[in-house]
């Protein structure tokens, strides 16, 4: 077992990985593959093996996909890790290299990874809550089943908050399903304007409402009427929308309570450094969209990433910096410069993203096609192409993979 404190650890070792979504995962793949030998020990509070999240709010939701095609196989240089699960991490003591489960159980470590990604936001406003109310997020599977059974109740009436990827999603699976009416809320005056940009927010816009998806722009959510269930949503504006089901789609919280009292940076997940190393603390690294890092390929500001590709590529990083500081190399990684990757299905169309669009919606232009139909669109920052999106069909987004070598292969902006 790992030793308390700060003594030489004794071989092998113990890495603690406090977080078992795909994260989690990833993570234990990767120390087995930078040479850690150690014991490693994952811990997460579903019951479940980690799964694929995305397909959750699409073919989940939709009823074409089990929990066992989701399901993530580990590769066989992980099959001796330790899986705690239905377990939560309730504390830390990073100085002295413990941590403290919710059933009381506390475990020392050498190395932590910080795996403990999100969870949904929710709405603050007066109305009904709790089981049976209506109220539905979708982060987790029994989110997905909970809300799919509602949404298969002849008539009902659903409003979706938010207007983001997740928003978008559940309100073209929901109009795919049959719903009669769907409505999606949203302050912003168009869907998924701040990560897209107007050209291509205007462009979804108009597609949903093809299709049925209504929508409230430019609003905010006052109150849920409704006693024990949910029989309206009151706007702002003071129209009020009929619901018989509300999906709130308003964001995610990091789950990183459990790190307080650390002296860390936990203002918007954990803040890292080019390494993926937590607060001075070599011997922790955080993975996934908990992690606040700075990417070299850009301009080095730190920013999460909440992106499918993302805890693939910070587990890769992070097992690399974690496993030389355990193991005492002298020779780090080269700064961590990923090319975050994301795809969204809504409808029968795709979005395909590559880079960081976020970061040139300022100056967007068109590459290939047009708006009204198949489009590629390149997004700019100084004059530098800092990612791509295509909408649309099978061809657009063969367009946008074409630029992944493109923007693979210039140079990162910090050394």
């Amino acid at each position: 077992m790992a030793e308390t404190g700060h003594g030489v650890p004794r071989s092998p070792g113990r890495v603690v990985v406090a977080g078992a979504s795909m994260g989690g995962l990833r993570a234990a793949e990767q120390l087995r593959a930078a040479g850690w030998t150690g014991t490693i020990t994952v811990i997460g509070d579903e019951p479940h093996m980690p799964y694929n999240r995305p397909p959750l709010s699409k073919d989940v939701l939709a009823g074409t996909a089990s929990f066992e095609s989701l399901a993530f196989t580990p590769r066989a240089s992980a099959a001796d890790v330790e899986w705690r699960l239905g377990t939560t991490v309730a504390s830390a003591r990073l100085d002295e290299r413990v941590v403290g489960l919710d059933d009381g159980t506390e475990l020392a470590f050498d190395g932590l990874v910080v795996a403990t990604g999100m969870r949904p936001r929710r709405l603050r406003c007066d109305g009904p809550s709790g089981p049976g109310s209506g109220r539905h997020t979708v982060r987790t599977l029994a989110d997905a089943r909970g809300l799919r059974d509602e949404l298969t109740r002849p008539g009902v009436r659903v409003v979706v908050i938010g207007a983001g990827f997740i928003g978008c999603e559940v309100a073209a699976t929901a109009k795919g399903l049959g719903v009669g009416e769907v409505t999606v809320v949203d302050p912003e005056p168009l869907p998924m304007l701040r990560p897209l940009g107007e050209l291509l927010a205007r462009s979804l816009h108009r597609r949903h409402e093809e299709r049925g998806v209504r929508f409230a722009l430019g609003v905010g959510v006052a109150g849920l009427e409704g006693e024990d269930r949910v029989t309206g949503v009151v706007l702002t504006d003071g129209t009020v929308l009929p619901a018989d089901v509300v999906v709130e789609s308003v964001g995610s919280v990091a789950n990183t309570e459990w790190l307080d009292g650390n002296g860390l940076d936990l203002s918007d997940g954990v803040l890292t450094d080019e390494q993926l190393r937590v607060g001075g603390h070599p011997n922790v690294v955080a993975v996934g969209d908990v992690a606040r890092f700075p990417n070299a390929r850009y301009d080095g500001v730190p920013r999460r990433v909440e992106h499918w590709s993302i805890p693939t590529d910070t587990a890769k990083h992070a097992a690399k910096s974690l496993v030389a500081h355990l193991v005492g190399s002298v020779a780090q990684p080269a700064p961590f410069a990923p090319l975050p990757t994301f795809w969204s299905d809504q409808h029968e169309f795709r979005l395909q993203s590559f880079g960081a669009p976020a970061l040139g919606v300022a100056d967007v232009r068109v590459l290939d096609g047009d708006p009204e139909g198949d489009v590629l669109v390149g997004y700019h920052c100084d004059d530098r192409l800092v990612g791509v999106v295509a909408l649309g069909g099978p061809a657009a987004t063969t367009g946008a993979a074409r630029y992944r070598a493109q923007l693979l292969a210039q140079p990162a902006l910090i050394s």
